[in-house]
């Protein structure tokens, strides 16, 4: 017991890594986002993130992890998260961050609608209950009205099928290659998507001393916050660590309140609320299910 105690408390530390990156990058996100447009921050982004595993695949000398077999689906999965990232950054700029985040919480849900089709999974009685609670957290953070439902609402929430989007490519992928391989793809493609759709009309802006400094913190984080919660996830369980990831909401939003004089709205962390207990159902219907298989290969 004082072990799997250790345990969860290692986990909940990178757990408080993860969130600080994820809202450090929403707050770099914001900053950089005042003189440079979604593509080029993603374009500067890819470049440090790349250079980064260029660094750890040469220093490790494990190129030989690198594979070339499923180029095709690292395009596909490295385009739906190119999307959906343009549409985080482009939302972190005009809408409270905290209402960013609780959209952004509903990408499981999309995953669980996605997989039956992608992936066919069958969509269980629990995973369809949980969607439709999903759905109405959805409906009291947006609270849609010809008023609220403005572009960084949408684009918050289209976001987040495009994020779910990418976490099932990516179970795909992962059925056959490893992290060092995925990222490798990941940051080398959206580098040269980046590229492509920054210089599009040959008028790409280059990062100035106010910026850069928010370019690089982008890169890192966003690294940072991916290998936290990865770290975090190979030492406590789903239902361990996805409560500890909900705890982004109110940190953000308090930091949004200090930074940006943004306003705490009771609906946002009602409708999180909702959106929480929808993912934390999928977690223990697939915790339960594990758990009688375990039972009765024994």
């Amino acid at each position: 017991m004082s072990e799997q105690n250790t345990e969860t408390g290692r986990a909940a530390v990178w757990m408080m890594g993860a969130i600080v990156s994820f809202s450090a990058m929403a707050i770099a996100g914001r900053e950089a986002g005042l003189t440079l447009d979604t593509f080029e921050i993603m374009t500067y982004r890819s470049m440090v993130g790349f250079a980064i595993v260029l660094l750890v695949l040469t220093v490790t000398k494990r190129w030989s992890e690198v594979k070339r077999d499923r180029l095709a689906l690292h395009g596909l999965r490295n385009l739906a998260h190119f999307i959906g990232q343009n549409l985080w950054f482009f939302a972190v700029t005009l809408i409270p961050l905290a209402q960013v985040f609780a959209l952004e919480f509903t990408s499981p849900l999309w995953v669980v609608l996605l997989s039956p089709l992608i992936l066919g999974e069958r969509l269980t009685t629990v995973r369809a209950l949980s969607a439709i609670i999903g759905f109405v957290g959805i409906l009291i953070v947006t609270r849609p009205s010809p008023e609220s439902l403005n572009a960084g609402v949408l684009t918050a929430a289209g976001c987040a099928v495009f994020f779910a989007l990418t976490t099932v490519f990516t179970k795909r992928l992962t059925r056959h290659e490893g992290i060092l391989s995925i990222l490798f793809w990941l940051t080398g493609m959206q580098l040269v998507m980046g590229l492509t759709m920054a210089s599009w009309d040959l008028d790409m802006t280059l990062p100035d001393a106010i910026s850069l400094p928010w370019i690089l913190l982008i890169g890192l984080a966003g690294l940072s916050a991916h290998f936290c919660l990865t770290t975090a996830l190979s030492l406590a369980p789903a239902t361990v660590v996805v409560p500890i990831d909900f705890a982004r909401l109110p940190f953000i939003a308090v930091l949004a309140m200090l930074l940006y004089g943004e306003e705490l709205v009771i609906w946002t962390f009602l409708g999180a609320a909702l959106i929480f207990v929808a993912n934390y159902l999928n977690i223990l219907d697939a915790a339960g299910k594990l758990g009688r298989r375990l039972h009765r290969s024994s």
